[in-house]
């Protein structure tokens, strides 16, 4: 019993001080949890634009969200909808990696780079590489990308010799 007791005791005492630093983190810091949930966001992202899903795909956004040239709910619905067209039955998976998250005045900044891999070709081709820059913002519905910009790799001029 007194085992019971002393556990139930540190449990409650770990719960307090994390609620308690939680509550003492300084505006413009990020905890551990806005970390994973930026995380979950961007793979969210990944798997609605993959399978051509418009409404999960803006669901990432907040209502007045920017991808590149495509704003509000309405522009990232009929940006999907092109999309979709433009594959034509090619099948791309959006591959991330390197993502940064920095705490900023109005949520948070992420950079990750891009690979857009077309898994329907044998053997997979790599149909692009570029490197997103984000804008996020805290909602009562999670984190969301407010403004999406996607700047493209481009190969280095060649020199002659």
């Amino acid at each position: 019993m007194r085992y019971r007791v002393a556990v139930i005791t540190a449990i409650v005492g770990i719960l307090v001080g994390a609620a308690n630093w939680v509550g003492a983190q300084k505006p413009g810091t990020l905890t551990a949890m806005d970390y994973i949930e930026i995380q979950q966001l961007y793979a969210r992202y990944n798997n609605a634009i993959d399978a051509g899903d418009g409404e999960a795909y803006a669901a990432t956004f907040t209502p007045d969200g920017v991808f590149n040239n495509n704003a509000g709910r309405e522009g990232l619905l009929k940006f999907v909808e092109q999309y979709k067209g433009q594959m034509n039955g090619l099948v791309n998976r959006h591959w991330n990696t390197n993502l940064t998250i920095t705490p900023s005045p109005e949520g948070a900044s992420g950079t990750v780079y891009l690979m857009l891999v077309d898994v329907s070709a044998r053997p997979p081709v790599i149909r692009t590489a570029a490197r997103y820059e984000d804008s996020l913002v805290k909602t009562a519905q999670g984190w969301r990308f407010k403004k999406r910009t996607t700047r493209g790799d481009t190969a280095p001029a060649k020199t002659q010799q």
